[in-house]
């Protein structure tokens, strides 16, 4: 089945692609129990940095002054509830200065694979391009930084970038941040799915990569996952995309 643009009409008029994003992590978890080997767990990861809830109960008094109905530690009741005086709410100033600040930070979308066998060792993690990651210089060196980091520690990185609405390749960016030969301009595609992973051997070192230009209306390629330098699965990113998108009602 074709790549959709989540990110223009028709299909962003009636799904916020939050939605997508936020589900097909999950997908691919449960793609994934049937793949991992006994000792190895996947667990989704959704964090929506510029969102947030704050859940407050309101409680109202029942008129008594402390009192239940029992007259514990309010006396013995007469016919007549009192009401406690409550004093008035103290009012602070206003404020001498009010300051703008930008506090947001990237939503992220991730797949993560542990190793329980080694303590919970973080093995393998899938991060799914977010639009945030990729609006502004800051933003895209975090994302860059984070996968350099992962790659340095020994974790299999896959990264897939489905965003049509913002221009950039963060893929090139993190070769460069690797050190690795710079490529020509134009010679890495929009929208791919890559899977790197760092060697060592004999005082050298290298990335092996396995990328794939994506293209819209066209379905998405099978990634390796790496779980030990032997050892691979696989990351069935079509598979996982329709089911996302069959469930989420996505056409």
């Amino acid at each position: 089945m074709p790549l959709r643009d989540h990110f223009h009409p028709p299909i962003f008029k009636h799904h916020a692609w939050e939605g997508f994003h936020a589900s097909w992590p999950t997908t691919i978890v449960r793609s994934l129990f049937d793949l991992l080997p006994e000792g190895y767990l996947a667990e989704p990861r959704a964090h929506l940095g510029a969102y947030y809830e704050v859940d407050v109960a309101s409680f109202e008094g029942n008129g008594t002054s402390g009192s239940n109905g029992s007259g514990r530690g309010g006396g013995v009741a007469t016919g007549t509830a009192t009401r406690a005086t409550v004093a008035s709410p103290w009012a602070p100033p206003a404020p001498t200065e009010t300051l703008d600040a930008d506090q947001t930070e990237p939503s992220e979308y991730e797949v993560l694979v542990y190793d329980a066998n080694r303590a919970r060792r973080l093995v393998a993690a899938v991060e799914i391009v977010s639009p945030a990651n990729k609006d502004r210089a800051d933003h895209r060196r975090a994302f860059v930084a984070k996968c350099a980091a992962l790659l340095h520690s020994d974790v299999c990185v896959s990264i897939v970038d489905l965003v049509t609405l913002r221009s950039g390749n963060l893929y090139a960016e993190l070769l460069d941040e690797l050190g690795v030969a710079p490529r020509p301009p134009g010679a890495l595609p929009a929208l791919y799915a890559v899977t790197c992973r760092r060697q060592v051997a004999d005082h050298r070192v290298t990335f092996d990569v396995w990328s794939h230009a994506l293209e819209l209306g066209r379905p998405l390629p099978t990634l390796p996952m790496w779980l030990a330098d032997d050892y691979a699965v696989p990351l069935e990113l079509e598979v996982t995309y329709e089911e996302t998108c069959r469930f989420l009602h996505i056409t």
